[in-house]
């Protein structure tokens, strides 16, 4: 029983077995590709010394990464905070009990998350260049922006709506038995539990965000994959420098969760409410004693 699980049951010694060798198996199997792919680009001089030389030099970091990794920043920044407040907007929007307002969130929300971010990057950048609504130098960045905000704020009202309306009815139903409005309970009551719940859901979402800024390369935003293989073509090490690209951006996520996970802790525990107040134990001779008397 003590091995036992509700969704299966534990292995026996023959299921045990099995496993090991079948994970063994998978494991050769992976070395294998590995050294495949190791000996490919070792032959073609792509893992050689001589191709990673470059990146000890300022120069390329400052010439090629360093931009890259602003411009990724940048863009991805921005976007988090409008497609937050984009989203949370929709979001209570689509929870509204005026048909006048929940329709109309719908049906952006609904639109938003059925085109491409891409087009959506593309359409912007011509629409902005044709009327002239920013600088050309700033361009490629609006387009990425406004890509990134539009679609990544339509997944997050459904986020936020979703988050709302997992919190237990009877909350929303008390608060309105005690005379609250319907905006009152959702700012006071409602928000702010599903904030909490929702924030894995949240961070995952700006992870892709961050990802997504990538996408920028087919307008010409200057990002970090766009500058790897700009590194690529100038010092011809085009593996070592999409590698270098992949850590940069996976410690950047990685730092992204960190910080939602210290900031979950921290709004957990900034809402927990003081201890209990325990009453004094009475004793017999103090029973009764502000009526003047004893038991």
């Amino acid at each position: 029983m003590s091995g036992a699980s509700v969704l299966f049951d534990a292995p026996g010694p023959r299921a045990r077995m099995r496993n090991r060798i079948i994970s063994a198996v998978a494991l050769v199997l992976l070395l294998a590709a590995a050294w495949v792919v190791y000996t490919r680009l070792q032959s073609k001089g792509q893992l050689t010394a001589a191709k990673w030389e470059p990146f000890l030099t300022g120069n390329l970091w400052k010439t090629y990464v360093l931009p890259g990794v602003q411009g990724t920043l940048t863009a991805a920044a921005v976007s988090i905070v409008l497609a937050l407040l984009l989203g949370f907007a929709l979001g209570i929007g689509r929870l509204s009990h005026h048909g006048g307002i929940r329709r109309p969130c719908a049906v952006i929300v609904e639109f938003f998350r059925a085109v491409p971010v891409l087009i959506m990057m593309i359409f912007a950048y011509f629409l902005y260049a044709t009327y002239d609504v920013f600088p050309s130098k700033y361009l490629a960045l609006a387009g990425v922006i406004t890509g990134l905000t539009l679609y990544n704020g339509a997944v997050i009202a459904e986020i936020v709506r979703a988050g709302v309306n997992a919190l237990p009815r009877g909350q929303s139903e008390a608060a309105e038995a005690l005379g609250l409005r319907w905006g009152q309970v959702m700012r006071s009551i409602l928000l702010p539990q599903a904030v909490t719940s929702m924030l894995p859901v949240l961070v995952s979402q700006m992870v892709v965000v961050l990802k997504d800024t990538a996408i920028g390369y087919q307008i010409t935003f200057l990002e970090m994959v766009r500058q790897g293989t700009q590194v690529g073509s100038a010092y011809g090490n085009y593996v070592p420098a999409l590698i270098v690209i992949a850590v940069i951006m996976i410690s950047l996520n990685f730092g992204l969760g960190a910080f939602a996970t210290w900031l979950e802790g921290r709004l957990r525990r900034s809402k927990r409410g003081p201890e209990p107040l325990h009453p004094a134990p009475v004793t017999q001779g103090t029973f009764g004693a502000g009526a003047g008397g004893t038991i």
